[in-house]
């Protein structure tokens, strides 16, 4: 009788701390796999973004595109686990040697969660890019939007 009693002592705080560790356990196993999924989801959202508007700053700056605009639609998922996510972007130039290069840093947010990726985009010479624009996935209408001018020079934005 003795060893049920010394049983029941040890296994039911053992059974009381399963119920209560094993849901907490997969509840932060399966934040951190959510958290894990949507970072990898809106990091290929970026460099197809960013490939997007790197190919079509190349094509326009071959010699024989005249003065042209041009919009470009992207191929992105409009969500990403029922998240929204926008796009900014901002232009520096980097010196290296004895020219320069513009290089694009593309930044993507989802809406509503603190899960950000950034992403370098290099686009050679003569590109200028509108500061003010930025893009929301869930818009039917967002776009690459693209001027070139008489001057060989590369106006790049995100437009409706």
């Amino acid at each position: 009788m003795a060893n049920i009693t010394i049983e029941y002592v040890i296994l039911v705080p053992l059974l009381i701390l399963q119920i209560f560790l094993l849901p907490y356990a997969a509840s932060l196993i399966m934040s951190t796999w959510s958290t894990s999924s949507e970072t990898l989801a809106l990091q290929d959202a970026c460099s197809r973004v960013g490939s997007s508007i790197q190919q079509l700053c190349f094509f326009l700056n071959h010699a024989s595109i005249p003065t042209v605009n041009v919009t470009s639609s992207m191929n992105i998922p409009r969500f990403i686990n029922n998240y929204a996510y926008t796009a900014n972007a901002t232009l520096a130039s980097v010196v290296s040697g004895p020219s320069s290069n513009e290089v694009l840093q593309l930044t993507l947010r989802l809406i509503g969660n603190k899960i950000f990726v950034t992403s370098p985009v290099d686009l050679g010479q003569n590109v200028r890019w509108a500061s003010s624009s930025s893009f929301m996935s869930n818009s039917t209408t967002a776009c690459i939007r693209a001027y070139k001018d008489s001057n060989s020079v590369i106006w790049l934005s995100f437009g409706p």
